[in-house]
C-alpha cells in the first residue's frame, strides 16, 4: 500500500495553546493532545478507554514526536488535558485544517449548472451529546457542514439555557457567505436568521413548517389553488429512486409567484415537495408534503437545483451526526465536565474530514484499520493515508514518517 500524503494535522495541533501553569508539567502538551487524538483514530469512544490507549502507546507517541516522557500519564492526567483545553482555539484549528484539504483537494461540494452561478450548498442543525445527560448536563452543539463532503466548516455551543435560535446569528458571525446557500431544517427557520444571511451576502432554503403558522399557511394556500400561480411560472422536478426496501418518488415544484407578496426577508420563491414512498415487502404506500422558501430566484434555482439542496442538507445528518453517534459512539462517552464534549466533538470532526478526503468511504473500516497499529494512527495525523505495519515497516515509529 502506498504512503498517500495529506496536509498533515500535527502543525495545526501545535497551535492549541498549553492551559496549565509551569509548575508540575510533567508531559509535553502536544504528546497529551497527539495522544488523545490518536486514540480516538484508534476507536476509543469512552473517557477511560482513550487514557487507557494514551497510557500504553505514551513511549511510540514520545518517540514519534522526538520526546521524552518519565513514564506513562495518569488517567486523570489525559482527562484534564481534554477538560480545560482552549476549545475555541482547537475549534479554531480544526476549521483551517479542513480549509486546507478542501483547497488542497479543489473539491468543495456545489450544485451548478453550466450558465449559472455555481453555489455552494452548507447545512446548518444541532445535535444533543447524550452520553453528558448521565450526569444531569445537556450539552448541544450546532455546526455548519459542506454539502456532500461532510467537512465541518464551524461549531458552537449552545448555552444550556437557551435553544440554537439564537445561537444560528452567532455561529454565522463574520463569515462570507458569498456564493453559499445555507439550509434549514424547520426549527431554524427565522426571520432574524434569513435577514442575517442576506445581510452577509449569502442565500437561503428554509423548510417552512407551523411554528411558523402566517408563512407557512400562505404556501399552503397557494399550493393548494386558491392562489394559482401562471402556469408558465411552476417549474417542477420529479426523481425516483430504490433504497432502504422502499420506492420513492419526489417531485418538487417551485414558484416566483409570491415573491412580492410574502412579508419574509429576501424572498423570492417558494417550494412545494411531495414524497411518495412505497415499502416494497408490504406495499405500504405514504405521501409527505414538505414546503420551503428560498432567497434564490429563478434565474439562479430552478426546481431542479432546490431539489439538489434540498438533498443535500441530509449531509449533516448522514455524514456527521450518525457517523458520530453510531460509528464513533459519541453518545456513549460520558465526560461532561469542562470542555471535553466540545473538545472531543471537534476532533472526531477533524478525523472524519481527513478520513473522508483520503478516500475512506467506510469510517468503520477506518477506525480498524488505523485501531490495529498505534504507528498507523500516528502517521496519519503526520499527513500520511496509508503507513505499513511494524512488520512490513522495520522500527516504523521511531519518528515522524
Amino acid at each position: 500500500m502506498d504512503h498517500k500524503q495529506y496536509a498533515s494535522f500535527l502543525p495545526f495541533l501545535q497551535l492549541v495553546p498549553d492551559p496549565r501553569k509551569a509548575r508540575g508539567k510533567r508531559y509535553p502538551w502536544l504528546l497529551l493532545l497527539v495522544g488523545v487524538t490518536a486514540a480516538l483514530l484508534s476507536g476509543q469512544v469512552t473517557g477511560s478507554a482513550i487514557a487507557e490507549w494514551v497510557a500504553e502507546h505514551v513511549h511510540e507517541i514520545a518517540a514519534f514526536l522526538r520526546m521524552k516522557v518519565p513514564g506513562a500519564p495518569s488517567h486523570s492526567t489525559v482527562r484534564r488535558a481534554v477538560r480545560y483545553v482552549d476549545v475555541e482555539m482547537l475549534e479554531r484549528v480544526v476549521a483551517e485544517h479542513e480549509q486546507a484539504m478542501e483547497r488542497e483537494s479543489q473539491a468543495a461540494s456545489t450544485v451548478a449548472e453550466a450558465h449559472r452561478q455555481p453555489l455552494r450548498g452548507q447545512a446548518i442543525d444541532g445535535k444533543e451529546v447524550r452520553g453528558a445527560g448521565a450526569h444531569g448536563d445537556k450539552v448541544h452543539l450546532v455546526s455548519i457542514v459542506q454539502h456532500g463532503s461532510g467537512v465541518v466548516l464551524a461549531q458552537q455551543e449552545v448555552g444550556e439555557k437557551t435553544n440554537e435560535i439564537p445561537a444560528v446569528p452567532q455561529l454565522l458571525a463574520g463569515r462570507d457567505l458569498t456564493g453559499t446557500v445555507i439550509t434549514f431544517d424547520a426549527m431554524n427557520t427565522q426571520r432574524s436568521t434569513a435577514q442575517c444571511i442576506i445581510d452577509q451576502g449569502g442565500h437561503y432554503v428554509m423548510v417552512v413548517k407551523q411554528n411558523q403558522p402566517a408563512l407557512y399557511d400562505d404556501i399552503k394556500t397557494f399550493f393548494e389553488g386558491t392562489f394559482l400561480p401562471q402556469e408558465d411560472d411552476r417549474d417542477t422536478d420529479t426523481r425516483s429512486g430504490k433504497d432502504h426496501g422502499r420506492l420513492e418518488t419526489r417531485t418538487l415544484i417551485c414558484s416566483e409567484g409570491l415573491s412580492g407578496y410574502l412579508d419574509w426577508p429576501g424572498a423570492k420563491q417558494v417550494a412545494m415537495r411531495r414524497c411518495l414512498r412505497t415499502v416494497i415487502r408490504s406495499g405500504k404506500t405514504s405521501s409527505e408534503i414538505t414546503y420551503a422558501v428560498t432567497s434564490l430566484g429563478r434565474q439562479q434555482a430552478g426546481a431542479q437545483r432546490l431539489e439538489g439542496f434540498w438533498r443535500g442538507h441530509w449531509t449533516i445528518e448522514n455524514k456527521v451526526h450518525y457517523v458520530r453517534d453510531v460509528t464513533l459512539a459519541e453518545d456513549r462517552c460520558q465526560m461532561h465536565k469542562g470542555n471535553a464534549l466540545r473538545a472531543l466533538a471537534a476532533l472526531k470532526n477533524a478525523l472524519l474530514t481527513a478520513l473522508r478526503h483520503c478516500g475512506w468511504t467506510n469510517i468503520a473500516a477506518a477506525l480498524r484499520y488505523y485501531g490495529a497499529f498505534a504507528c498507523r494512527a500516528l502517521a496519519f495525523l503526520a499527513g500520511f493515508a496509508h503507513w505499513p505495519a511494524p512488520a512490513q515497516a522495520g522500527n516504523a515509529s521511531s519518528g515522524p514518517p
